[in-house]
């Protein structure tokens, strides 16, 4: 019996200490509407998945957080194989159990998801209630407390790109995907957008310094950067790189935001246009009325390192 109870204390010892974090709260308004950008989170809970996952939760609590963004490598390194691979458990469900992250998740496939069965992914929609993936790129409309409306574009950029296309060993259903298709969807949607604020989520960058291929950025640059700058989008948000940026390049009025890795980082440097690199793990939380949309990078100690408001 005093083995029972010891390990019970023990038990309740390890829960408060869990829940014992410390997160510096954005300043947002009371009437906005808030959601995170979270990416390349699967490591098993190893690194910094664990903290990041806890802070992302209490912070969901304080600030009334109505979805997440998950913008691809939820599952590092091979993808999923199915709805009931085990790293659906040891990746998302075990480690995101926070109950103020019970929202809805709004997913993309990143390119680690395409090392395996990307149907998968949208198909773990029908077994988890929070987990969003309908398509292979989709919209949806969130609506702050003002009345303002934000547009959220969730698209799907491995197909984007001549190196995964071809490379059809590793990345077997980049090829099957119609990337002009797509590219005409997102203009299509973009341009019949009546909302306040337009905001496009996908894994790869359009701008980041990264010692990844080049030819990543300049696919990137050459199919989807007209669409962003005609369409007049506020900001595009991505990962993949595993670090925090904010690039603006001369001329645009795109705001090109890197979310840095919910687990495992890498060291960065500025890149031209940039205007705030950092290499900490970590995810952003984003918050829009009528007055502004703004973002705040937030590392794995629970700090805001960076913010920028778009009005």
């Amino acid at each position: 019996m005093n083995r029972i109870i010891t390990a019970l204390c023990a038990m309740l010892l390890a829960t408060s200490c869990t829940n014992d974090v410390s997160v510096s709260l954005p300043e947002v308004s009371g009437n906005a509407v808030n959601f995170i950008v979270a990416s390349d989170l699967g490591r098993n809970g190893y690194y910094e998945q664990k903290p990041i996952a806890r802070i992302m939760g209490y912070l969901a609590g304080e600030l009334d957080v109505e979805l997440i963004a998950a913008a691809g490598d939820i599952h590092h390194f091979g993808g999923v194989a199915s709805i009931s691979d085990p790293l659906w458990m040891t990746n998302y469900e075990l480690i995101y159990d926070h109950p103020d992250l019970m929202v809805e998740w709004s997913a993309v496939c990143g390119n680690h998801e395409y090392r395996g069965n990307t149907q998968a992914v949208l198909d773990y929609s029908r077994v988890s209630r929070r987990w969003n993936a309908p398509d292979y790129y989709y919209a949806k409309t969130l609506t702050a407390d003002d009345g303002t409306r934000c547009l959220l574009v969730f698209i799907n950029t491995t197909p984007l790109m001549s190196k995964y296309r071809r490379d059809t060993i590793t990345y077997p259903d980049a090829r099957r995907q119609d990337a002009g298709r797509q590219l005409r969807w997102i203009d299509s949607v973009l341009e019949a957008s009546t909302e306040r604020w337009k905001i496009v989520i996908g894994h790869h960058p359009v701008y980041a310094e990264t010692k990844k291929d080049d030819s990543e950025r300049a696919d990137m640059q050459a199919c989807l950067a007209p669409i962003l700058e005609r369409r007049k989008v506020n900001a595009y948000f991505c990962g993949h790189i595993h670090n925090f940026q904010h690039i603006q390049p001369a001329s645009s009025a795109v705001s090109y935001v890197v979310n840095s890795a919910g687990s495992l980082a890498r060291a960065v440097k500025p890149a031209e246009g940039a205007k705030f690199c950092n290499p900490d793990p970590g995810f952003t939380l984003c918050s829009a009325n009528a007055d502004a949309f703004r973002f705040f990078f937030i590392n794995h100690k629970g700090k805001i390192i960076y913010s920028y408001t778009i009005e």
